[in-house]
């Protein structure tokens, strides 16, 4: 792991995003196991333990080799695992980082958990990191990611044609955005927004 970038926890009023280990693995299975959203990452199906133990496995791997940062991310009212999410491709030297790798089980999408996590890896990036460029992605294909990234404020890039080959073989298109330090005050003003809907 670089010096930019180090293993830290990350709170909120409704998730709690803390460094991915083992122990998460029976939490990781329980809400991923079977899920339609596989399809559109690169890992192919998760449908035992065994395989979300090999994908943790994979994942810890890549943050070894200083390229990824990932999180699993807790819901605090209930206590139970609520997806995962990390930083990857990160760039010290041009002050970029990616979000993405982000999943959550049925119970948790649509729910405040997924505004909340963007929320705190944006702020930490271009608050505490300093970044200057935040970038996400996602397949084509995956038009409800779309509308998720569009609608927390980041700017539409284009798409990388032909980007990626999928488990199965399918030849992946992959849509880009993304966030710069200049834009952020808007964009954590928007999610502050969108976070105060959900508030009781």
């Amino acid at each position: 792991m670089t010096e930019w970038i180090k293993r830290i926890t990350l709170q909120g009023n409704y998730v709690r995003l803390e460094p991915m280990g083992e122990q998460h693995i029976a939490g990781l299975t329980e809400i991923g196991m079977g899920q339609d959203f596989w399809n559109f990452m690169l890992y192919g199906e998760i449908n035992t333990e065994a395989d979300m133990r090999n994908w943790v496995s994979d994942i810890l791997e890549r943050e070894k080799k200083g390229g990824d940062l990932p999180f699993v991310v807790i819901h605090l009212e209930s206590g139970r695992v609520a997806g995962a999410t990390r930083y990857l491709n990160i760039m010290p030297n041009d002050r970029g980082l990616e979000v993405g790798g982000t999943w959550y089980g049925t119970d948790f999408q649509r729910t405040a958990v997924n505004t909340e996590c963007k929320y705190l890896l944006l702020t930490h990036a271009f608050e505490v990191l300093k970044a200057i460029r935040v970038q996400i992605k996602t397949d084509l294909l995956n038009v409800r990611s779309q509308a998720a990234i569009e609608r927390i404020g980041a700017v539409k890039e284009g798409v990388l044609r032909n980007h990626m080959v999928a488990p199965g073989g399918r030849i992946r298109h992959s849509v880009y955005y993304s966030i710069i330090d200049s834009e952020w005050a808007t964009v954590k003003t928007n999610l502050e927004n969108m976070l105060e809907k959900y508030k009781k």
